[in-house]
């Protein structure tokens, strides 16, 4: 198979997952595409390089949490917000109705970046605390921590907070 061939299948079993994990991390439908697509692009070029197909989606997924990370560093990047979230056509993990999308969005616009890309990690995407530190390239500690800050200031939110409930470090 092809090493296009092989990108496409990727894109195509877990595109939707990485969608969703963007729209978590941005808020934003247009934005979450924009993330995902940046980072399929920029892993496109080293997808040879990455020959274990388990290592894949790691890699694609650090690709877009530095990406994610680097344009809210950014004053701007060149696109102005709207009020107006679209929700059609995909799910959000965990959340069956438009409503409890839109809350789980508010609950994550209430805790910084480096703390929503932790939540969005460990528990989104559900990698251990280990595989999140490697992913946000930071200490299991450090994962622990933030973890544990974001779900404290979550704890008002019983909707998000019943996600994570079950395991807090």
């Amino acid at each position: 198979m092809t090493a296009a061939a092989e990108f496409e299948d990727f894109v195509r079993e877990r595109g939707t997952r990485l969608q969703q994990a963007a729209w978590l991390l941005t808020g934003s439908r247009s934005l979450a595409e924009d993330l995902v697509q940046t980072a399929l692009f920029r892993t496109w070029a080293h997808w040879n390089g990455v020959r274990d197909t388990n290592a894949r989606e790691a890699y694609v997924r650090k690709a877009m949490l530095n990406t994610y990370l680097s344009w809210r560093r950014r004053a701007w990047f060149g696109e102005a917000p709207t009020d107006d979230v679209a929700l059609h056509g995909w799910s959000t993990a965990g959340a069956e109705s438009a409503d409890v999308r839109l809350d789980i969005l508010a609950a994550l616009d209430r805790l910084p970046r480096r703390q929503r890309a932790v939540i969005t990690v460990r528990y989104f995407l559900d990698l251990s605390v280990e595989e999140t530190a490697t992913t946000l390239g930071i200490s299991t500690g450090a994962v622990k921590s933030q973890a544990h800050r974001a779900i404290a200031t979550l704890r008002g939110d019983p909707v998000l907070f019943s996600l994570f409930a079950e395991e807090t470090t």
